[in-house]
């Protein structure tokens, strides 16, 4: 036992990835593109995470090797680069907070049985996380995320094995590439947060500096232990979603609904189906602690890399930047919420693709800053990184082009 706690003291910024990643992305589409197209867009899932993988990888590699952040070498190869980064946060920021925070107010509002609202749950459940992060700041996030992504993996890896052992019938693997213009959106929201939006690495970065201030044993090679694990474990949830969402509602006559309070229903039953009904409430409060890290790391995340921007560009040490930032998007959440709470799946499907279409610019700013002289060498990508990092490059922009001449 006391092996297990050391190692868990030594993880926490790729737990921190993980919780960030295994929300809307896992819970949402990976089990909607099971129950649509199958295990078709099995390829889609592995393809986007191998090469999206070096990109996530070089924030904590970069913050570890410089002791500086993703958002300081930016400001190194030119400001114009920072403020790009501080307008594409601007533009998407409030839609990704809102599109988790949204499931996961379902989730709550589906667990007492309509005890508030969906927009009351809202209201509370941003409150609640903001308070956490005024007092608790990095601290708690470490410890809470821990315990809540191993809870999550246990019952969603068990719920997966059960629906596979009651499956009868042939369980088909043929892959498809869509072709109509719904089916093509859905495939780049799809890819858009699978396993996470890209600027994800920003965040990654700011999170390993935090970590070595509280560890001081948290260095190179252990980041990037810390990172390949909760990494693989986003890659092996992803699978595990995709496959319930196949197993429990593939050719049948439901499909998951638009509404968050009947998609959080609608997903504890998937799990429910499988393992019985005496699981829901464990399956729903695993969902729930799930979407709730994921609410919680984007609402601490988006304010603590905008404020480090600000601090850079404006070359002024703000002392309550990150509160004033924090207040901007719990506000700006709830008031987006309110606008589009009848439309959770154009909210998400909005947040998810514009993901997709600005995770170019993320990839080649750092592959670019990675591979510079603002990077010691012997921290620098291998060649087998490289290779991957270009053709990640390159699979990013096709299928941006692509969506855009034949998605919209």
């Amino acid at each position: 036992m006391e092996k297990i706690n050391n190692l868990l003291k030594k993880l926490g910024p790729g737990l921190l990835f993980a919780g960030a990643a295994i929300g809307v992305s896992h819970l949402v589409q990976s089990t909607r593109a099971g129950a649509e197209f199958g295990m078709g867009l099995l390829w889609a899932l592995i393809l986007v995470n191998l090469f999206k993988y070096p990109f996530f990888q070089y924030g904590p590699r970069y913050a570890t090797a410089t002791g500086e952040s993703l958002l300081d070498g930016y400001n190194k190869l030119g400001r114009g680069i920072l403020i790009t980064y501080a307008i594409i946060t601007l533009a998407t920021m409030f839609t990704i907070q809102t599109a988790v925070t949204i499931v996961t107010a379902g989730l709550a509002s589906s667990l007492t049985n309509g005890l508030f609202t969906t927009e009351v749950w809202t209201i509370i459940i941003i409150a609640i996380c903001s308070v956490i992060l005024f007092f608790g700041k990095y601290k708690v996030l470490d410890k809470l995320i821990k315990y809540v992504i191993i809870l999550l993996a246990i019952s969603t890896i068990i719920a997966t094995l059960i629906a596979f052992n009651n499956n009868t019938e042939q369980i088909v693997f043929s892959q498809i590439l869509p072709e109509i213009s719904t089916e093509i959106a859905f495939l780049i929201a799809f890819m858009g947060w699978m396993p996470a939006p890209m600027d994800i690495s920003v965040w990654h970065s700011l999170w390993s500096l935090e970590k070595q201030k509280s560890n001081k044993d948290f260095n190179y090679k252990s980041s990037l232990f810390d990172f390949n694990l909760g990494y693989i474990g986003t890659i092996i949830l992803g699978i595990a979603f995709m496959s319930l969402g196949y197993l429990v509602m593939f050719g049948g006559e439901d499909s998951f609904s638009t509404s968050a309070s009947s998609f959080s229903n609608q997903l504890i039953e998937m799990y429910t189906s499988s393992l019985g009904d005496w699981s829901y409430y464990i399956i729903g409060i695993a969902a729930f602690t799930t979407m709730l890290s994921t609410t919680i790391t984007t609402l601490d995340a988006s304010p603590r890399s905008m404020d480090k921007t600000t601090k850079l560009l404006l070359n002024n040490n703000f002392k309550h930047g990150y509160l004033i930032w924090l207040a901007i998007l719990s506000i700006g959440t709830i008031f987006i919420f309110f606008v589009f709470s009848s439309k959770m799946g154009l909210l998400i499907k909005i947040a998810t693709i514009l993901s997709f279409l600005t995770a170019p610019f993320y990839a080649i700013i750092n592959y670019v800053l990675i591979s510079s002289k603002n990077t010691p060498e012997q921290y620098r990508p291998s060649i087998l990184l490289h290779v991957i990092s270009i053709l990640g490059i390159v699979f990013l922009i096709g299928f941006s082009i692509w969506f855009l001449l034949k998605g919209v």
